[in-house]
């Protein structure tokens, strides 16, 4: 009887869980944490695609939130530079929305679309830099110019 109902439970809890993300996206280059790092002390946009309540309680300090099913598609307008490199996250290898932000920017023309899979959990765990809530965390970029994030300088 034991064994039956340990059977049951091995069939049923994994339709139960959360899905997993893919391991790439085909035009994204799929980055672990100390690649994403790199690439956040060349100044590379980051871009956190989870729910504002999540942003609130930390993210990569200095990344734009632009939450999947609300802001992110301002990405898909002309004044984004397609050249631009961004880095794509969410919670972890179990938050599918970044994958699919990534599948979108390729699809919208991005040329450096970095799929940071493992995501703020990761970032965190190797306690890299971090931001709370909105207080200090600013973006900007000129057309033609090399986008500047929080913190970083144009030169």
């Amino acid at each position: 009887m034991r064994s039956a109902l340990l059977l049951l439970l091995c069939l049923v809890v994994p339709s139960v869980g959360a899905s997993e993300a893919p391991l790439e996206v085909r035009g994204a280059t799929t980055v672990n944490a100390v690649q994403a790092r790199q690439l956040y002390e060349f100044g590379v946009l980051f871009i956190d695609v989870r729910p504002a309540r999540e942003w609130g309680w930390g993210h990569v300090h200095g990344a734009l939130h632009l939450q999947l099913d609300q802001r992110f598609a301002e990405l898909s307008g002309p004044d984004w530079p397609r050249s631009m490199p961004i880095v794509l996250y969410c919670d972890s290898e179990v938050c599918p929305e970044s994958a699919e932000a990534a599948r979108l920017a390729v699809g919208w023309g991005f040329q450096q679309v970095y799929y940071f899979r493992s995501g703020y959990f990761a970032w965190q765990l190797l306690d890299f830099p971090q931001g709370r809530g909105q207080e200090g965390e600013l973006f900007a970029f000129i057309a033609g110019e090399p986008p500047t994030a929080a913190g970083q300088t144009a030169e």
